[in-house]
Parts: C-alpha cells; structure tokens; sequence
C-alpha cells in the first residue's frame, strides 16, 4: 500500500506542474490584457490541484471560519503549499507577501508580479522590512487580501519558530483588521518530502484582529491565537506533537 500512496504521490507532483505550465499558457494572453486573467488562471490552478490532491491521494480540504471578502491583512499557519492554494482560492483578491527568489520561477513567479503579490528579500532583515512596507505601500490602491506568513517559512508541525515583527509593523501602517488563519495541512502534505498522506486538511480563519493594538500586544495576540488553533486542528487530526 505504501508503495502505492509513493507512486501516486509522485505521479500527483508531476502532473501539478505540468497543469501549472498548461494553465499558465493558456491564460496568458488574457492575464497580460487584464489582471482578471492572472486571478481566473491562478483560481484554476487551485481548483485543478485541490481536485487531484484528492482524487489521487486521498486529501480532502475544508475552509473553517468566513473568509474575509473586503481589504483585510490575513497572517496564516504556512506549513506547505496546500495552505497557500487553500486561502487563495478561498479570499476573492488574495496577494502574497512572499520571498523574491519565487519571482524568478516561471510560470509562478509571472503570474505572482501579475496579481499584485509583494517580493521580500529575506537575507537583509531591517532593510527587507523598509522595502517590503513601501512596496505594499504602493500597491494599497489595489483592493485585496494581503496574504502574509508571519513566520517567514513553512513551519513542520511540532516545530516552534519566531514570530517576526514585519507582520506587526504591517498592521500598524496599513490601518486594516487582520484575520489569523490556523493549518494542519501539514500532516498530509509535509515539507521537503514527495509522499502525500490521506486526510482532511484545514484551514480556519479565527476571529479577526481588530485595528488599534500596539505592535507588541497586536503579535502576542496573533501568535496565541495561530498556534492554539493550529495546534488544536492538528491533534483533532491525530497529531500527538503539537503544543497543548
């Protein structure tokens, strides 16, 4: 059976990418007239992937909670790539703060600039937070969800990473309330590893976070909140590591 669940991991993985290179084609020429192109392909390649991931190996996804539809800041739980196809295909106009060396993947990377997504070099720290409040600074005329990890990473259920303070400084300069989401996607869908394991995968959006807090009572409030529910959605799943 493992044998199986191996092939069928695999054979999901390649045909992932080959329907993100066919997707990608296809709309480009609307996603290069209109950047209603870029959102309708990115919702396709979604949809595509969270039908195969369950056909082919047995990972059913839920949406907890109401995903906000008005501009909000969403800070999640990123433990895998399902996470993200999950909140994005949830949100109407969700944009990514995410790490610049994506912006170089084809396909990806094309369509990410398109749709209004924020690129943060990691590497330099105080200077990346500078860039990153200015560059979402500029495109706060275009209406979404600013979809940001405020661990910086994909974090490996059972694995304790900071917190970092750009999500909070965000809050601050954007005025808006932020929506926390919790994950257990990856129970079924690790990090760094092919095999895909059956189960439903969760994300739920929790209470938001009003505007008004300062930043460092605004983050204790969004770890508690993330990781609590995190943990609460992967021990319902049968996960004996996470933190009570």
């Amino acid at each position: 059976m493992i044998i199986v669940r191996w092939i069928l991991s695999i054979l999901f993985i390649v045909q992932m990418y080959v329907a993100m290179l066919v997707i990608g084609i296809l709309f480009f020429p609307w996603a290069l007239l209109s950047k209603e192109g870029a959102f309708a392909a990115c919702k396709a390649f979604c949809r595509w992937v969270l039908f195969t991931v369950r056909i082919m190996c047995g990972i059913r996804s839920e949406v907890r909670g109401t995903p906000p539809t008005g501009e909000v800041m969403i800070a999640a739980k990123h433990q895998s790539f399902l996470d993200i196809l999950m909140i994005f295909n949830a949100v109407p106009r969700g944009k990514f703060i995410m790490k610049r060396e994506l912006m170089y993947t084809p396909i990806l990377g094309q369509y990410a600039m398109r749709i209004g997504c924020v690129m943060v070099d990691r590497g330099k720290r105080g200077a990346a937070i500078t860039k990153m409040k200015a560059d979402v600074a500029k495109g706060a005329a275009d209406p979404g969800q600013l979809i940001i990890y405020p661990q910086g990473t994909r974090v490996a259920p059972g694995d304790v990473r900071p917190y970092k303070v750009g999500t909070g400084l965000l809050y601050e300069q954007l005025g808006q309330t932020c929506v926390p989401v919790a994950a257990n996607v990856g129970l079924f869908w690790p990090k760094r590893s092919l095999l895909r394991t059956p189960g439903l995968a969760v994300v739920e959006f929790l209470t938001p976070i009003e505007q008004g807090l300062s930043v460092p009572d605004f983050m204790k409030r969004l770890e508690a909140e993330v990781e609590t529910n995190s943990n609460r959605l992967m021990a319902d799943a049968g996960f004996g590591g996470a933190k009570p």
